[in-house]
């Protein structure tokens, strides 16, 4: 028996599927979805955005959205965490934030799943800094380790707890070390 080969959709075409739990993501012609989340990355995911926006959103500096769907450069992913800086994010015709984001985060934070591809998650962020993004994060809960990606440059491995982690120079006035980050998931 023959079989025929699966027909590839087209990024436009995956865009109008509806959208599943957890998110499924379109990577170099391909459907993947996304490990559900759990403890550990729920926590972490949760008191990133929290601290995050605490700091920017009233100054209006930047955004965190958690699992936000950004579609640029022929894929369409969705980071853990997109941060945006205010002025890039999009807006609907009433001035509202828009529902669909057809650019990259300014800074890319993923929270590594224990079923995820490390490799997949890197290539994303990997795809945001080629495409603008200032900074990416690879965040391992069970390593406690943090792998920074600065666009240009060598990626960096933070485990210190006293080491303060990297971020955009526009959301500077935040400061996180490796040791308050994993200390999160302490209760």
């Amino acid at each position: 028996m023959v079989k025929s080969p699966t027909k590839r959709l087209t990024l436009e075409e995956f865009l109008k599927l509806p959208e599943t739990k957890p998110a499924s993501e379109y990577i170099n012609d391909q459907i993947i979805q996304k490990p559900m989340p759990q403890g550990k990355h729920s926590k972490l995911q949760g008191k990133l955005l929290t601290g995050i926006n605490e700091v920017l959103e009233s100054p209006k500096i930047a955004l965190a959205f958690p699992e936000l769907r950004c579609t640029f450069g022929g894929r369409s992913i969705v980071p853990d965490v997109a941060v945006f800086a205010w002025e890039r994010i999009p807006l609907d015709e009433r001035g509202d934030v828009a529902n669909v984001f057809k650019t990259y985060p300014d800074w890319t934070i993923e929270i590594l799943s224990p079923d995820q591809s490390q490799t997949k998650v890197t290539g994303n962020i990997l795809h945001c800094l080629k495409y603008g993004s200032k900074l990416g994060w690879l965040i391992d809960p069970d390593e406690r380790c943090v792998l920074v990606y600065p666009p240009n440059q060598q990626p960096e491995l933070l485990q210190e707890e006293q080491q303060v982690l990297p971020v955009p120079d526009l959301v500077s006035g935040l400061q996180i070390t490796v040791g308050q980050l994993f200390g999160w998931l302490k209760l």
